[in-house]
């Protein structure tokens, strides 16, 4: 059994039982109907390889983000799932073509690099030295040392002393070896960044660029093996270009040594111009109450430093089978069950946030929505996110699902609002019921979360399917309660500053990249 926490004081989970003052019923067909369907029939694996090998990543105003959603469409369209596009604004139009870097001096090495998203590319390839940004403590020293940066690559992050993991080295090295290194690496990093913290330094890849620098080199290891964080450049004449930690402190070093590497960059890409943006929307109408909603959630953008795959290609696949499901156990709910896929999330939860503002009428009539966005394994953690009586609904919910499904879930009752994170906060900041259903996080931080290594061999398809089929039976308990869920906020207690804490507001949603 699993406990579950509510506040101070824990719930058991049992079959037969009594939870939260409610008795627990058994037999129900339609939960039968969904864990076949969804447990022994599970299309994730043909959906999520069509999504994420042939498709790939859905960077916002991207090719690949427009045909995603030209197929989910398609895929909606023959499980006869009404479905549709709505547009909530335009962003910045571009298309990746392909990277190659190398070193072709002091001797000749292939290097893991990939261009940052909405960079510049090359007009074929181009071939530079290498310069590293000196310690400059005013605008007379950044003037007198641009000069140094034309017809070069410039590097732009600080050297890590190692690449490997925190985790091998506290498992394998000595105690004083892993402090002595952790305090080397602290010293060094304070000492790079301490480089960029006066006034001049502001604007100052822009005057890179127009000092005739070739390039920007950049690495921001994740922590892990072979894995970098992925995101925008701030270049806009000259492209700007990640190098895998390994290969980054490589030509770090040969620079800092004055052995003299060059490189040789081919890097393709194309501006679009502002492009329209999309959330997609299925639903399944409510029979009995149509004006009151339930919600599936997930995100259909990504980061395009490798596929997407659980950022967040994992969630938008639970929630298009659990809509399959559902479809084949439940196609007349008692609610209208909404499957929202949005756009811009990577931005700042643009799509979500367009919905609610767009969309009033779900926002006050929402039973609930379920909101997955962190990789793979199974849910394991939902918490009430500060409303205090959210509970005894989930408590109810909860105890219909199976006990191979509800043993690995913990319950935090009645939680602390979160602040940011993903799409649910785009209800919940309006007092609507909006909840993550949360995996494991650590391993996903590390090795997935927005890096070069988000592929598709990263699914666990046994937790993929659990979840999908998780979501497909909440769905459907969250239609039939008969009561809806309560809107009641607990009294915040102070941050651990001791600071009071209010909750949290609603941003306007940004209709544009510009």
């Amino acid at each position: 059994m699993k406990n579950i926490a509510i506040g101070m004081s824990l719930v058991v989970f049992g079959t037969p039982a009594v939870l939260l003052g409610q008795e627990v019923p058994t037999g129900d067909a339609v939960i039968s109907q969904i864990w076949t369907e969804g447990m022994e029939r599970s299309q994730t694996y043909r959906l999520a390889q069509v999504l994420l090998d042939s498709i790939g990543p859905r960077l916002s105003g991207s090719p690949g983000q427009a045909a995603a959603i030209d197929w989910a469409m398609s895929v909606y369209e023959g499980l006869g799932i009404p479905v549709r596009r709505e547009r909530y604004g335009t962003w910045t139009g571009w298309e990746r073509g392909v990277t190659h870097m190398d070193l072709i001096a002091p001797r000749v090495r292939t290097l893991e690099a990939i261009m940052l998203a909405w960079s510049p590319g090359t007009d074929g390839p181009v071939e530079g030295d290498v310069v590293i940004v000196p310690a400059l403590s005013s605008a007379t020293d950044v003037d007198a040392w641009l000069p140094s940066a034309r017809g070069r690559f410039v590097l732009l992050s600080p050297p890590e002393p190692t690449c490997r993991a925190d985790q091998e080295w506290e498992a394998n090295a000595t105690a004083q070896s892993f402090e002595r290194m952790k305090t080397a690496r602290d010293s060094a990093r304070q000492d790079w960044f301490s480089r960029f913290r006066g006034p001049w330094a502001r604007g100052l890849v822009e005057r890179i660029e127009q000092a005739g620098a070739v390039g920007i080199v950049t690495s921001r290891w994740s922590g892990g093996w072979g894995v970098n964080k992925i995101f925008s450049a701030q270049t806009q004449q000259i492209p700007t270009v990640d190098v895998s930690c390994e290969d980054y402190g490589l030509v770090y070093r040969l620079t800092e040594f004055s052995q003299g590497p060059r490189l040789r960059l081919n890097a393709q890409s194309r501006f679009l111009g502002d492009v329209p943006v999309f959330n997609l929307i299925g639903e399944l109408r409510g029979t009995e109450l149509p004006g009151e909603y339930v919600v599936l959630s997930a995100h259909f953008d990504s980061w395009d430093g490798a596929s997407g795959a659980t950022d967040n290609g994992t969630g938008t696949i639970t929630m298009m089978e659990a809509m399959r499901i559902l479809k084949l156990a439940y196609p007349r709910p008692r609610r209208t069950i909404l499957v929202g896929h949005w756009g811009g999330e990577e931005q700042g939860l643009i799509g979500s946030r367009a919905f609610t503002e767009d969309h009033p009428e779900v926002v006050e009539g929402l039973q609930a929505a379920f909101n997955q966005d962190n990789g793979t394994w199974r849910v394991e953690y939902i918490k009430m996110q500060g409303l205090s009586k959210a509970g005894g609904n989930f408590g109810r919910w909860i105890s219909m699902v199976p006990e191979e499904i509800k043993q690995h879930i913990e319950l935090d009752l009645p939680g602390i609002p979160e602040r940011g994170g993903s799409d649910h906060m785009s209800f919940l900041c309006h007092g609507a019921p909006g909840f993550r259903l949360q995996s494991s996080y650590p391993e996903y931080r590390q090795y997935t979360w927005h890096t070069n290594r988000d592929t598709f061999d990263k699914i666990v398809f046994d937790d993929l399917k659990n979840n999908a089929t998780l979501a497909a039976m909440l769905a459907y308990l969250a239609s039939e309660d008969p009561e809806r869920v309560p809107r009641d906020r607990r009294v915040l207690p102070p941050d651990a500053q001791g600071r009071s804490q209010t909750w949290p507001e609603c941003s306007p949603a940004r209709r544009s990249a510009n």
